[in-house]
């Protein structure tokens, strides 16, 4: 079981790091393609975002892996192994079911309680490297990697916010030059944020591997 499962946590890795290289590309073309109808640029967009669920899947199942993994390994108890796969799979159905209503009331009001799941579990994952006593050293630096990741996350999410503000003033308009030029930067933004979300989790990589 511990050999399937870690098996699981490493091609995760690559579904993860391969599903963010595909929505940067697609985001670099949408947002420098001025010379295409926007209508044409819309609807690249609507095929990102679904492919940015590839990402959110990657990591809800990298962390319900991790949660099986410490407790196949002895890091947690045997109770922690139905947690992490029952756990993963409700919070997989409710970024699912975000996703598919974003654009009613119902969906934002879970798109909330997928944010509040998230820092909760930043908070959790942070607080248990220093409540849990036992816990050795590794896996402490694992865990606050891993918190760094979900931040730069949160970072990029805050920054695409503005991005949704300015992409719709696209439409119809003559003069939209100074937009073009924001929405770039967002693309920037999110980029270099991205970048250190990789840094991250290459160093939860090497510290896996070594395990100092």
């Amino acid at each position: 079981m511990h050999g399937w499962l870690l098996a699981a946590h490493i091609a995760v890795l690559g579904y993860w790091l391969g599903s963010e290289l595909v929505i940067n590309s697609q985001y670099r073309f949408v947002t420098h393609r001025s010379d295409l109808p926007f209508a044409a640029r819309d609807s690249v967009m609507d095929h990102l975002m679904d492919a940015d669920q590839h990402v959110r899947y990657a990591l809800i199942l990298r962390l319900a892996l991790g949660v099986m993994l410490a407790s196949s390994g002895g890091l947690l108890g045997p109770g922690w192994l139905w947690a992490g796969l029952i756990g993963g799979v409700l919070w997989l159905l409710l970024v699912e079911a975000v996703h598919r209503l974003r654009k009613s009331k119902a969906g934002q009001t879970m798109a909330a309680a997928d944010r509040l799941l998230r820092y909760s579990t930043m908070a959790a994952l942070a607080g248990g490297t220093v409540l849990v006593p036992d816990w050795p050293l590794w896996l402490r630096v694992k865990l606050l990697l891993f918190v760094g990741v979900m931040a730069c996350g949160v970072g990029i999410r805050f920054v695409l916010i503005r991005h949704f503000r300015l992409w719709p003033q696209l439409a119809g308009q003559h003069d939209v030059g100074h937009v073009e030029n924001a929405i770039r930067r967002t693309y920037r933004q999110a980029t270099a944020i991205l970048v250190l979300l990789w840094v991250f989790i290459g160093a939860i990589t090497v510290v896996a591997i070594i395990k100092p």
